[in-house]
């Protein structure tokens, strides 16, 4: 159904497009834990950004660029599409299609979501036409038609500035009916109940750990201190790795001597130049020439809390028995 509140200024009180594919841990950008705080107020995302004012640009020019190539009729709709069961489900819709003989009365032939995409991320697209898209972005268009429960999707993603190229998602029953399990699943056990999905990067533990108890101890168990031995065996062997490539390094600058180029065949293989000169602010000279003002322009940084690994004693690796997760043996 369509509702006319405008939930962009406040993304707390709904799932939408663009968290879909974040909460399966199919987004590139955004975690399920990053979501999880937004949803429950724990961070604020601005709302207008210079990112997101050229998206609001970007997606007029590609919308126009779709319609001229297609000659649909295109409209922005200014209500958000809610579900009528999930109240907190909900999508903004960049544009609905109508046949070009339609003014806009009847009802839409299909749906258009307009993306812009870097010309280096090509190989992570298909055929023209097809549903072959990253990730996240098949699911955010699912995610549309399952709440718009109309049968198509066309996404019209602009690479660079030179290339326009279409595809076409159709709907599929079985795969919304996953993303609405999913979605309900986050909003009544995550959201509302206040417990965060499990981490899953470094950054992740860092936001939601961020604050210590200064003095606090807790013991490891065995299958811990195997773990932290099981680092230790791979930080020598990457230090062997390491070695070995700088050996390899050695031996190219060897047979480049004064050489800025080594090439095979006219096929240029490394090159051994300067940089161009670059500067950089001589803070200590500053400090130690104008004190006075040095002391003014000091700000704290509050930095992330560091994990340090410590070499265990050989008596605790060879009295630990557990073995290792499948994933790190």
């Amino acid at each position: 159904m369509l509702i006319n509140q405008d939930f962009t200024q406040d993304r707390t009180k709904y799932i939408g497009g663009s968290d879909i594919g974040a909460i399966l841990g199919v987004s590139k950008y955004r975690t399920p834990l990053e979501v999880w705080l937004e949803k429950t107020g724990k961070v604020k995302n601005e709302v207008d950004t210079l990112p997101l004012r050229f998206g609001s640009f970007a997606e007029e020019f590609v919308a126009t660029e779709y319609a001229q190539e297609t000659s649909y009729h295109l409209t922005h709709p200014a209500e958000h599409f809610v579900h009528s069961k999930y109240p907190f489900l909900a999508a903004h819709i960049d544009r609905l299609a109508f046949a070009n003989n339609c003014n806009g009365s009847d009802k839409p032939s299909h749906l258009l979501e307009c993306k812009t995409a870097n010309p280096f991320t090509k190989s992570e697209w298909g055929e023209v036409g097809t549903d072959e898209v990253p990730m996240s972005y098949l699911a955010q268009c699912h995610w549309y038609l399952l709440l718009t429960n109309l049968e198509r999707c066309d996404l019209a993603v602009l690479f660079g500035n030179s290339e326009l190229k279409i595809y076409q998602i159709h709907k599929d029953r079985e795969l919304e009916a996953t993303l609405l399990k999913q979605a309900i699943d986050f909003w009544e056990n995550h959201v509302q109940k206040e417990i965060a999905p499990q981490p899953q990067t470094n950054s992740d533990y860092q936001t939601l750990f961020q604050k210590e108890v200064v003095g606090k101890k807790i013991e490891a168990s065995e299958q811990t201190v195997k773990l932290i031995a099981h680092v230790h065996e791979l930080n020598k062997q990457i230090n062997a790795k390491e070695e070995a490539l700088s050996q390899i390094k050695r031996r190219l600058m060897e047979q480049m001597g004064d050489a800025q180029e080594l090439i095979y065949h006219g096929s240029l293989l490394a090159t051994w130049k300067k940089p161009k000169t670059s500067y950089r602010f001589d803070s200590k000279g500053f400090a130690k020439d104008h004190s006075d003002l040095f002391s003014l322009y000091q700000m704290p940084i509050s930095n992330s809390r560091r994990l340090l690994i410590k070499e265990p004693s050989m008596q605790i690796i060879t009295t630990s028995t557990p073995v290792l997760p499948k994933e790190l043996s």
